[in-house]
């Protein structure tokens, strides 16, 4: 039988592999490879659908439990706490007792399996992730449902890996195919799906002609699977600007500057509240209920009092283009959002922080825009444009991937006519962030929790033990 094409790795994967010279013995082998991959993309479109019905299901009858009770407004409050506590306690009490890899957004576990540090226990992970996730997204709290759907997507994949093994990477290939169709199933973005695991995950991904067609079919899969079921519009419906002047395009270099600044405190911020938290729990399973049951308390609180600084923010994103308010609300929106979203994605809630990060940015875009709009009226005719460009730049100051930050605001948005002032912007944050020392959120949280978290410490150390009796 003939052999397949000699695909070689690019610097950046594990030293081991860096010599391998081929992926695949035979052509046969390469088709099946191939062929997985559609499986697993599809898979995950199909499994994303139902969580995101989960999700909705559950935060709808929580509302809906507390409204049909006819309390009145303060014991309609002191219920909505309570439930919100309940569930999130729930959440957090499954993620610890049986998966406590499926914590925060699983990205940085995901990371680590593809480095090879340890396995992904798909068994566990995956229903915890999926129950858990939804559990806590639903409460109030500022989380996201994209994080959660890149680990589910990688577990996926990693059940397919398998029922594989022969194949050689195959674990490897699948996973990240896997990630990719999480992301491009969560966002109805392909491309998106397929640039965050090439430029985020860059240090981990093992490149090749291969492996990029497996991930960029599993990518088409799962987004063709989440079109048929929820439609072919872009998940935000928004309105589609006009290109702006180039010459107003130092306003979008300025707008970088700014969310490069913010983009590294936000990072910082993140990194140390993360690290509080779990000084304060130490690990003990009755600590880490009583923070869920606390957050999920304040959170649906607040969701009933102040409901724009709760939930993931793209209803608040939608609803900002539709009704445009003043820049100063929107600034103090920004600020009491960033503290939420902070202690949110700190709290270690299996729940992702993507969707946050965009309404992050387009508050603080749309405030800029409008303040611009005042000073510069000739080169501002539309400040929502600023807020579009907004959400890539804080995207790339902080995840460290300007060009995956573009594609998916884009593809989200559909204003693809944008792509040159997000460039502009999201590359003068990057460059921002880089020479303030930066560093890719998920990569710092990976570090944390291999330094912090004994679990994770378990399975590197089973892992090597494996290796070598192997």
């Amino acid at each position: 039988m003939p052999k397949s094409p000699n695909f070689r790795f690019f610097q950046g994967g594990l030293i081991k592999h860096r010599t391998t010279p081929k992926f695949f013995t035979t052509q046969y082998d390469y088709m099946v490879l191939i062929a997985l991959s559609g499986f697993v993309g599809a898979t995950v479109g199909l499994v994303i659908a139902m969580f995101e019905e989960l999700i909705n299901w559950v935060g709808d009858f929580r509302i809906h439990l507390v409204e049909s009770a006819s309390l009145s407004p303060f014991l309609s409050i002191i219920a909505g706490a309570s439930i919100g506590a309940l569930i999130t306690a729930l959440g957090f009490w499954l993620t610890a007792r049986f998966a406590p890899e499926a914590s925060g957004s699983g990205i940085p576990h995901l990371e680590g399996a593809l480095d090879g540090l340890h396995d992904i226990r798909w068994r566990r992970v995956l229903p915890i992730k999926f129950f858990a996730g939804a559990l806590t997204i639903s409460s109030g709290m500022v989380l996201g449902r994209e994080g959660p759907s890149i680990q589910i997507g990688g577990s996926v994949g990693r059940m397919f890996a398998g029922r594989a093994k022969r194949y050689q990477h195959a674990t490897h290939i699948l996973t990240a195919a896997g990630a990719a169709a999480g992301l491009a199933a969560a966002f109805n973005a392909p491309l998106a799906g397929v640039l965050f695991v090439i430029e985020e995950m860059r240090p981990q991904f093992r490149y090749s002609i291969t492996s990029f067609k497996c991930v960029t079919l599993s990518s088409a899969a799962a987004t063709i699977v989440m079109r048929s079921i929820h439609g072919q519009s872009a998940v935000m419906d928004i309105p589609n600007f006009s290109i702006p002047a180039l010459n107003s395009l130092w306003l979008f270099a300025l707008l970088g500057i700014i969310f490069g600044i913010v983009g590294v405190n936000f990072n910082r911020w993140v990194l140390s509240t993360t690290a509080k938290v779990q000084q304060l729990q130490k690990n003990r399973i009755s600590r880490i209920v009583m923070t869920g049951a606390a957050f999920g308390a304040v959170f649906a609180t607040l969701q009933s009092l102040v409901p724009d600084i709760t939930g993931g923010g793209v209803e608040l994103i939608t609803e900002l283009f539709r009704n445009p308010i003043v820049w100063g609300v929107c600034l103090l929106l920004f600020v009491l959002r960033l503290f939420t979203t902070i202690a949110s994605f700190g709290s270690a809630a299996p729940g992702g922080v993507f969707s946050p990060m965009l309404a992050l940015g387009t508050l603080l875009g749309l405030a800029y825009g409008s303040l611009m709009a005042s000073y510069f009226p000739d080169l501002v005719p539309e400040p929502g444009i600023f807020a579009i460009a907004g959400m890539g730049a804080l995207f790339a100051a902080t995840v460290r991937a300007p060009v995956t930050g573009i594609i998916l605001v884009v593809e989200m948005t559909d204003n693809y006519q944008l792509i040159l002032p997000l460039l502009v912007t999201c590359l003068g944050a990057t460059f921002i962030a880089q020479a303030l020392k930066g560093k890719s959120l998920y990569s710092e949280l990976l570090k944390q929790s291999l330094r912090n978290n004994p679990e994770i410490k378990r399975q590197i150390n089973e892992s090597h033990e494996d290796s070598k009796t192997s």
